[in-house]
Parts: structure tokens; sequence; C-alpha cells
């Protein structure tokens, strides 16, 4: 499985922006797929979630009303994903690494997976 970000830079507080996450080589059943988030000094933490059918999402009070989570798995033959997060109203807390995150089932058993994280700035 690899997945490769896309979109992070610097903006400044009360702009917009959006990350892209290509998924491919998946060729198990998807859990969820989601963003999360590391800024210096601090753990990583959960931005968004989505289900594999993309009817569920999940959201860190912090970004309620403001990000918005979206996935494309193209014509669902070959087990790519595109997952979305477009980011508005930004504030400089939500400086940090932002990470794509996939997560597989088989057998009950889940597979994390991580790409390698974009930068995302606010400037106050």
């Amino acid at each position: 499985v690899q997945l490769v970000e896309s979109g992070g830079g610097l903006v400044q507080a009360g702009g917009s922006l959006r990350l892209s996450c290509a998924a491919s080589g998946i060729t198990l059943s998807v859990e969820t797929l989601g963003w999360y988030r590391q800024a210096p000094g601090k753990q990583r933490e959960l931005v968004a979630t989505i289900s594999s059918g993309g009817g569920t999402t999940n959201y860190a009070d912090s970004v309620k009303g403001r990000f918005t989570i979206s996935r494309d798995n193209g014509d669902n033959t070959d087990g790519d994903n595109t997952i979305y997060l477009q980011m508005s109203n930004v504030k400089p807390e939500d400086t940090a690494v932002y990470y794509c995150n996939v997560v597989l089932i088989f057998h009950w058993y889940r597979y994390p997976y991580w790409g390698q994280g974009t930068q995302v700035t606010v400037s106050s």
C-alpha cells in the first residue's frame, strides 16, 4: 500500500487549502480512510475519518464546520482511492504535518498505513 499526500503549503489565517492523498496498492477491504496531524512537540491527533463507503464521517471538535473530508475510489475496480481534506477558515493552530491514513481489515485484523506527511503552515 502506498499513500502519497500533496497540497500542503503556507496559507494565511482565514484562507483555504485542499490536501489530497493518492492511495494505491490496496488489495484488502478498507475500513476507514482519514487524516491525522502532528504539531511540533505534540502527539499525532485525529483530524477526520471517512468510512469506506463514504457514508460516515468523523471530525475532531477543533475542525468541525471548517474541514471536510471526502474520497474518490474511481471505478472501484483497482483498489485505488483518493482522499481529500478541504480546509477552510484555517487558523494558526492548524499548523502541523498532516498525514494520510488508511486502515485495512482482514479477518478482524486491522492494518494501518500512513503517508509520509505534508506540511501545512498557517500564518497569522
